[in-house]
C-alpha cells in the first residue's frame, strides 16, 4: 500500500457464536454504515427466525486516522457490547494483520471474511454456507468455503483497461504458477473458514498485506484442508480498488516471498492443533 494512503486502511470483523460466522470489512469511515447496516440488518433478522443463532461483530481499526473507531462504537452502543466489539491497533498492519488480530480474537465455530464496501452482497453467506456444508465430513472439523467471481471474469474484462486485464492475467499466472493451483479467485474477500481451519492456517500466516488471501490457501492446500469455490454476486464499488502498478507490484513480490520461503523452510507450517 502506498504509504500516503496507509491511515486510510480498516478491517472489521463480524463473528457468529455457536452455528458461528465472523465478518471481516476493510473500508474508510464513510463507507463503514453500508456493510455495517446491511449486515447487523441480516444477522438480526436471521436471529429472530432462529432464537439459538448469536452473532458478535469485531470491528478492527488498523491505525487509522479518520475516526472509523468513533463510527464503529455508535453500533457498539446502538446493538450491545455483546454484539459488536471495537479492537484498535495503534499502528497500520495491513489487511492480513488486522483480519489474523480479528481471527484470534473471535469465538465462534465458523469464521466469514467479507468486504466492506459491499461488494458481494451480505445474503451471500448463506451461498458459501451450504458450500462449506457440502465439504462435509470434514478432516480434524477444516474446511473452507470461498466466494469467487470467476464466473463474472469476461464481462469485467470488457469494462477495464488493456493494462488493467494484462496485469490481472498476469497476477491470476503467478498465484497459479507459484502458490494456489485449485482455486481461479483467490482474492474475492468472502471466505468462510472452520474455527479449525482459521485456527490452524493463521497460526503460520505471515503476510500481513494484500497478498495473505494468497498464502492463507497456500497453506490450506499444504495441510490438504478442503476447499470449496462458490460463486457469488459482486459489483465492481468505485473508490475500492487498489492503485494497479505499484499493489500489483508488491504483491507479485510477496507470491515469490511465499514460495521461495516457505520451499527453502525460512518459513514453516504450525504442524499442532489449537483451539
Amino acid at each position: 500500500m502506498l504509504k500516503g494512503r496507509r491511515n486510510l486502511y480498516q478491517a472489521y470483523m463480524t463473528l457468529l457464536q455457536r452455528s458461528s460466522l465472523l465478518l471481516c470489512l476493510h473500508t474508510t469511515r464513510k463507507t463503514v454504515p453500508l456493510m455495517m447496516d446491511e449486515a447487523l440488518d441480516y444477522l438480526e433478522k436471521r436471529q429472530k427466525r432462529d432464537p439459538a443463532f448469536t452473532y458478535e461483530v469485531i470491528v478492527v481499526d488498523d491505525g487509522s486516522k479518520d475516526q472509523t473507531a468513533k463510527v464503529a462504537m455508535k453500533y457498539c452502543k446502538k446493538y450491545g457490547s455483546d454484539k459488536v466489539r471495537v479492537l484498535t491497533l495503534v499502528k497500520n498492519r495491513g489487511k492480513g494483520g488486522a483480519v489474523r488480530m480479528g481471527v484470534f480474537s473471535c469465538r465462534g465455530g465458523k469464521i466469514l471474511m467479507a468486504d466492506a464496501d459491499g461488494a458481494t452482497k451480505f445474503a451471500d453467506i448463506e451461498k458459501v454456507e451450504e458450500g462449506l456444508r457440502n465439504l462435509q465430513p470434514w478432516p480434524d472439523q477444516m474446511a473452507i468455503a470461498c466466494g469467487s467471481r470467476a464466473h463474472l471474469e469476461q464481462d469485467s474484462i470488457a469494462q477495464r483497461s488493456y493494462f488493467r486485464t494484462l496485469l490481472m492475467y498476469g497476477f491470476h499466472f503467478l498465484v497459479w504458477f507459484l502458490c494456489v493451483k485449485e482455486i481461479r479467485d483467490t482474492q474475492c474477500g468472502f471466505k468462510l473458514l472452520t474455527r479449525e481451519a482459521a485456527s490452524r492456517t493463521f497460526s503460520s500466516l505471515h503476510i500481513e498485506r494484500w497478498a495473505f488471501d494468497v498464502e492463507l490457501l497456500y497453506i490450506a492446500q499444504r495441510l490438504k484442508i478442503p476447499i470449496a469455490e462458490v460463486a457469488v454476486n459482486w459489483t465492481e464499488i468505485e473508490g475500492s480498488k487498489l492503485v494497479p502498478f505499484w499493489s500489483w507490484l508488491q504483491m507479485g513480490r510477496d507470491l515469490l516471498f511465499i514460495r521461495l520461503r516457505y520451499l527453502t523452510g525460512a518459513w514453516r507450517l504450525e504442524t499442532s492443533k489449537s483451539n
